[in-house]
């Protein structure tokens, strides 16, 4: 009975993380989720001096494509990690400034990487990336795994979108809990690249 009793409380505790990862946000909008009480994004960008930021753990899997990627891979360039969905309508709005923003700093150091979480199939996702031309690589994360690895209480996702602007010490200088413009990511990350 004790047993049964941890299985039902690791359950319970494992749903309310899902759903707290799954909240599709718009810039500033209610609920996405109807009446599900989904705790959504802010539409802050919130920034860490250096002296203060947190390492970010080395996520690492396969890719949509069946790759394996680690972010340490990418180890002394600055990272921009976005956790999206192909079924996030947030997520859409953004992309194609995701791609602009990835296509302008290549060739300054920075290298974007994808988080896609929540999609049960790698066709949605893949479909999504060719839509959009997504020059990137995404972890493919449909149960939410990878984003479990953060330590609590850091500079973690906790929407969907969610962007983590990495340094070039592995370290998380920024995140956004919504859906960001060419010109807000940019303003993001301009200051974390300047840090030479």
């Amino acid at each position: 009975m004790i047993q049964f009793r941890s299985a039902r409380v690791a359950l319970a505790a494992a749903a309310t993380g899902a759903l707290a990862l799954t909240a599709c946000t718009a810039d500033g909008a209610g609920p996405s989720g109807g009446d599900t009480n989904i705790v959504q994004g802010s539409g802050d960008i919130t920034h860490v001096a250096a002296a203060d930021r947190q390492e970010a753990p080395d996520l690492a899997g396969e890719t949509i494509e069946g790759e394996r990627l680690a972010l340490s891979d990418f180890r002394g360039q600055v990272i921009v990690l976005n956790v999206w969905g192909s079924w996030c309508a947030p997520c859409i709005a953004e992309a194609d400034d995701l791609v602009r923003v990835a296509e302008a700093t290549a060739d300054q150091g920075v290298q974007f990487v994808g988080i896609n979480t929540r999609d049960n199939s790698r066709v949605n996702a893949a479909e999504f990336e060719e839509a959009h031309g997504v020059p990137y690589p995404s972890l493919y994360d449909p149960d939410g795994r990878l984003l479990l690895e953060f330590p609590r209480g850091s500079l973690n996702p906790q929407a969907i979108p969610s962007t983590l602007i990495i340094d070039r010490e592995g370290r998380i200088a920024a995140r956004a809990l919504t859906a960001l413009s060419e010109e807000r990511l940019t303003e993001a990350l301009d200051p974390v690249l300047q840090e030479g």
